[in-house]
């Protein structure tokens, strides 16, 4: 597809509330300022954490994806659109949940596990598209993966079908048994900064499932790692971050998950704090 043609779609998908973004070969986003090229800011979707940019905040990955027209046309987004290879969106942003269903045996086992729903045709198998939003996860099985918030996928057309609800039985995939933590290799630095407003959790299990499934998606990193940890971090904290349900042991489980991939203390810490500016706490 031409350049022109690939703005087109995104303008027109735009249009339809659906936020997007230019994906180059290799279905990696763009770098759109200087700060951000060849992943020199780590991939963190977040001014604070990114560093200085020049161009429309935030500048690429997920977190950029767009319904404004003006920022689609942009001179910062100009040199992205003359090499862009495909056109991305936020399933999360556009209020939908993409099973990605990577190869035959997979689309197999969708058929005779999951509710009928819209489907769209990818190069090795399809995307079954679901109404509601979920955390987004890489291999929930064999050959899937879940997109949804914090999360994008290629535009390879609305498909065929009627979009069904979200089924539990997708909810589910992302939802394991914790494992029983390793000891952090060093104590909680940072303050919670928790607000003390009106817990809004229906039970502590609520968010012992939400800790659980941050440390899955941390555990499952196979690249990017320092800007999953930082990703989850910002989920989590976005959540569970105001009302005072986090403790230093919940902490600390996220901790031990991101130093057994390899992250320092130090970074960690960092990731936390950088978080906690973000979103303001």
């Amino acid at each position: 597809m031409t350049t022109p043609a690939l703005l087109d779609t995104a303008l027109s998908l735009a249009a339809h509330d659906v936020p997007v973004l230019p994906l180059r070969a290799g279905k990696l986003p763009f770098g759109n300022c200087p700060a951000c090229a060849r992943n020199a800011c780590g991939g963190r979707p977040s001014m604070k954490a990114a560093g200085p940019c020049a161009c429309p905040r935030p500048c690429h990955g997920w977190a950029a994806a767009t319904t404004d027209p003006h920022v689609l046309n942009s001179v910062a987004w100009a040199p992205a659109w003359r090499h862009a290879a495909t056109v991305a969106y936020h399933p999360g942003g556009a209020g939908v949940t993409v099973v990605d269903l990577d190869d035959p045996a997979a689309v197999q086992w969708a058929r005779a596990t999951l509710p009928a729903t819209r489907t769209v045709t990818t190069t090795r198998g399809e995307h079954w598209i679901y109404r509601g939003t979920m955390p987004s996860s890489n291999a929930v099985r064999p050959g899937v993966d879940i997109k949804s918030l914090m999360q994008y996928a290629r535009w390879l057309g609305s498909g065929a079908g009627v979009t069904a609800a979200l089924p539990d039985a997708v909810r589910a995939l992302t939802v394991k048994d914790p494992s029983t933590p390793r000891r952090a290799s060093q104590a909680l630095t940072v303050s919670l900064r928790a607000h003390g407003g009106e817990c809004p959790h229906r039970t502590p299990a609520y968010l012992d499932r939400g800790i659980s499934m941050a440390v899955q998606r941390i555990s499952e990193a196979r690249s990017a790692v320092h800007a999953t940890v930082y990703r989850t971090f910002l989920a989590v904290l976005s959540t569970h971050g105001r009302c005072g349900c986090l403790t230093d042991t919940h902490v600390n489980r996220l901790f031990t998950a991101a130093q057994a991939k390899g992250e320092t203390p130090r970074h960690c810490t960092d990731a936390w704090t950088n978080a906690l500016t973000t979103l303001g706490l």
